[in-house]
């Protein structure tokens, strides 16, 4: 028997996925001397915080059948597993070759295909009745970023 998740405990991940993100983009901003590249980080590091934002509005607007709690799980230990898959699997810390603004936005691109995989995966954890087509607005947003993204790595003139 799986143990099923709800859209709530999804976003509630989302958040924090989103808060590695902008941390991410704070932390290699620092390490840039060129102003327009630490500038952008700044930008992407901004975006992350205004997704933070949709998620925790979308979080706000679900239903009480969308936040209810499906197991019992009193010291919290499937909220904790969610998070470390997050953390280590999506904007966690790792070596980025801060040198080129390019590997920058490559390892970026990389963190957001993998919450991309991360929602997905979610979503076959999610019932329908406990808000499994509510993920579908995450994964829009994070293929949102991966455009954004794609579109700053094509324009470098490396």
């Amino acid at each position: 028997m799986g143990i099923d998740f709800n859209a709530d405990e999804v976003f509630e991940i989302a958040v924090q996925i989103e808060r590695n993100g902008a941390k991410f983009y704070r932390n290699v901003a620092k390490k840039i001397t060129d102003t327009d590249k630490k500038q952008l980080l700044i930008d992407l590091a901004n975006m992350e915080d205004e997704h933070e934002e949709t998620f925790k509005s979308l979080r706000d607007e679900l239903s009480l059948d969308e936040k209810i709690q499906t197991t019992f799980d009193p010291n919290g230990d499937s909220e904790r597993y969610l998070r470390a898959l997050a953390d280590t699997r999506v904007f966690y810390e790792k070596d980025v070759d801060i040198t080129s603004l390019k590997e920058i936005l490559k390892s970026a691109i990389t963190a957001e295909k993998d919450s991309i995989v991360f929602y997905l995966g979610m979503k076959d954890v999610v019932p329908a009745h406990l808000g499994k087509e509510k993920l579908d607005d995450i994964i829009k947003e994070e293929m949102g970023h991966i455009s954004l993204l794609s579109k700053e790595l094509m324009e470098l003139k490396d």
